[in-house]
């Protein structure tokens, strides 16, 4: 087994994709979320690896290190999922366990209702199983929450992205503290929703410290990565949100389908995600509805956005008895 983290490059789907990877066995991808990259993953390498799996995280299409492709509608849940299934063949591999966190879970949900052929199983970390897009679309959502409820903004071509890219640390410090379990605000969690007039950073004011889970090394990790990207440096993550109406348009024809595949959720009690609808106590009924085969719900008392970061102890273990179960069944 390898003992270190290693990087390279894979071309797919003409795009240019980063891989950290560890370890050797049965393929496990870690599919990040916004605004992050592979280093999201870090504390789950060498767990996951000692084990006997082969873990890859890609920074996905847009993001950090791999390339971004310049139209918005190069970013559909379509080229998300066509990217995992390349990945897989391209590391020389029939199969993949999937685990995915914030957007990372909807493409490993979604990879997994589309192509059970080539997942084995699916966890996600935060986002449930919004099936069959992932998310639901900002006409619904500003209809819930409003227009300055986030994803609406985030929308409006331009606008976050310069707001993000003018100082990426300080951006990085505002978002992860601001949406962790450590922010006193998230204790009775709420949509985050952008009063009118305001900016996205007014409502994330810079923290006067950092959590013990986050470091300056972790926030000089992430903002190297993307001002690669200059001045667009969110610019590909935000364009995923700016497909959310076309997903639904792209993947009609998979209503009323479900995930027959085993499958596992984690999530903080302090999580924003579970105070939108179809959160809270709806969210088993839900979950139970549209993964029949699910092992598993894990709630992380005090634990915010950030699941695999905040609480990696608690979610390793949890991951690690999901894998090895499988693995136990032959599966």
């Amino acid at each position: 087994m390898n003992d270190t983290i290693t990087h390279r490059f894979v071309e797919v789907n003409g795009v240019r994709l980063h891989l950290a990877e560890q370890g050797s066995g049965p393929l496990v991808l870690l599919l990040h979320g916004w605004p992050e990259s592979w280093h999201s993953w870090r504390h789950q390498f060498a767990p996951l690896a000692a084990a006997g799996f082969h873990v890859v995280a890609p920074d996905q299409r847009g993001y950090a290190r791999s390339t971004r492709p310049e139209d918005v509608s190069s970013y559909t849940m379509l080229h998300l999922v066509g990217d995992v299934v390349a990945l897989i063949r391209a590391l020389g591999k029939d199969q993949a366990i999937l685990i995915g966190h914030d957007w990372g879970a909807p493409v490993a949900w979604i990879s997994a209702l589309l192509r059970p052929d080539l997942v084995r199983a699916v966890a996600g970390l935060s986002v449930p199983a919004v099936l069959p897009t992932g998310m639901v679309p900002p006409s619904t959502t500003r209809e819930r929450y409003g227009e300055g409820y986030y994803q609406v903004y985030f929308q409006a071509p331009g606008v976050a992205d310069a707001e993000l890219a003018e100082d990426i640390p300080s951006s990085f410090r505002r978002i992860l503290v601001g949406a962790s379990g450590d922010n006193p605000a998230n204790e009775q969690p709420r949509p985050w929703v952008i009063p009118d007039g305001a900016t996205l950073l007014d409502t994330l004011p810079e923290p006067p410290a950092l959590p013990s889970w986050l470091t300056p090394a972790d926030i000089q990790a992430y903002a190297e990565d993307y001002a690669l990207h200059g001045t667009r440096a969110f610019t590909g993550g935000l364009n995923w949100y700016r497909n959310i109406e076309r997903n639904h348009e792209l993947l009609a024809a998979f209503r009323g389908r479900v995930i027959e595949l085993p499958a596992l959720y984690v999530v903080g009690d302090r999580d924003m995600v579970t105070s939108l609808r179809g959160g809270g106590e709806g969210l088993t009924t839900s979950l139970a509805r549209t993964l029949p085969q699910l092992r598993g719900v894990v709630k992380l008392e005090g634990c915010g956005h950030w699941t695999q970061q905040e609480r990696p102890t608690e979610v390793n273990a949890a991951l690690l008895n999901f894998l090895t179960q499988l693995e136990a069944e032959g599966r």
